[in-house]
């Protein structure tokens, strides 16, 4: 089979580190044929660097190209919904950063939309593509009864890592009416999706979408959907958020916040009567870390045997970009569909409102 030509809708930070190096390692699977930015001089630098022949203004254009067989949705989370629309609509399938969208009626319009045009539709959750996760997951049934489970990110800001691992070429060309027009966008779509809670809760929303998506849809995975939140808030201004999932035997406890120590704190942990599995994830900025997965047993004597799992070497990208490429050439379902998103959407809410108090 030919390779599918993405097109690259946003050349940012995420597009230049992670995605364009990832689909350079899957030639047989994957050809960048087109790319889309609002900033001409990241365009050009971009498709310069990376030689890509076509290269848009405006998303409509590359949507429309027939040397297009799959758009990657990358730009600012306001326009995710819209530009999605516009490439299922002509029949491309979608790979969609996270958050896919902001609001339900947005999640309902790309769902009947995917089940309309029958296109593959992909939401970009790289970390439930990682061996270490699947291997956690595998091993979920054998634990004989969950006790308490924990689900923890907690980061320094993505420039710490950024700015002394990688060149990121950036704009200054981009119009400052068109900047207020997507900063008008945002703040439209979390009124409609949350009203208008305060400055704090809307960061924790923000929160949520952001970096709280990658967690709460592995806990998802790995746990299965909770019966309910049975608490949730935010403090030090929405940047901090901690909740409780209801899952009837055991409490998952959820903990994320950011701060300016320049570490990456993620990790999902699991803990049964003579077992406790940790999923410890580090920077996506930093290509090819090891995903881990930590064991520490009862070895049944009076003490404990630990273990570190690192399944196989490699990047949960190349990995999401991989499982992707299998759902549309076999016609099956990604995990990761806009379905499963809007799951995490119901939860959010759910944490928005128990923070409303």
């Amino acid at each position: 089979m030919q390779p599918l030509r993405v097109g690259l809708v946003g050349c940012g930070e995420v597009t230049q580190i992670l995605h364009l190096p990832s689909l350079a390692l899957l030639p047989e699977q994957f050809t960048v044929t087109a790319l889309c930015d609002v900033s001409g001089q990241v365009l050009q630098a971009v498709g310069d660097l990376w030689r890509v022949p076509n290269r848009f203004k405006d998303y409509k254009e590359l949507v429309s190209q027939a040397d297009v067989d799959v758009v990657l949705v990358a730009n600012p989370d306001a326009y995710h919904a819209e530009v999605a629309l516009a490439a299922i609509a002509a029949g491309k399938h979608v790979l969609i950063e996270k958050p896919m969208c902001i609001t339900f009626r947005e999640a309902d319009e790309i769902i009947a939309a995917q089940k309309k045009a029958g296109v593959t539709v992909q939401v970009g959750y790289m970390r439930r593509y990682a061996p270490a996760f699947l291997e956690a997951c595998r091993r979920i049934p054998e634990l004989g009864g969950i006790r308490l489970a924990r689900v923890r990110d907690i980061l320094g800001s993505n420039s710490f890592f950024v700015n002394q691992t990688s060149r990121v070429i950036k704009g200054t060309d981009v119009p400052e009416e068109l900047i207020k027009s997507g900063q008008k966008l945002q703040a439209e779509r979390m009124e409609e999706a949350i009203g208008t809670p305060g400055p704090q809760i809307t960061r924790s929303y923000r929160i949520l979408l952001g970096l709280g998506a990658h967690d709460i849809s592995a806990m998802r995975e790995l746990l299965g959907f909770p019966k309910g939140v049975l608490y949730a808030a935010q403090r030090q201004g929405g940047a901090y958020v901690t909740a409780a999932f209801d899952y009837g035997d055991f409490i998952c406890h959820y903990e994320t916040g950011i701060d300016q120590i320049a570490r990456f704190d993620a990790s999902l942990e699991v803990f049964s009567e003579k077992q406790v599995l940790r999923v410890q994830y580090d920077t996506p900025y930093v290509r090819n870390l090891p995903i881990r997965l930590f064991v520490t047993s009862s070895n049944e004597a009076g003490g404990v045997s630990e273990s570190s799992v690192h399944p196989a070497w490699g990047d949960p990208f190349v990995a999401e970009w991989q499982a992707f490429s299998e759902h549309i050439t076999q016609g099956r379902t990604p995990k990761t569909d806009p379905a499963d998103f809007r799951k995490d959407l119901e939860l959010f809410t759910d944490m928005v409102g128990l923070m409303r108090g």
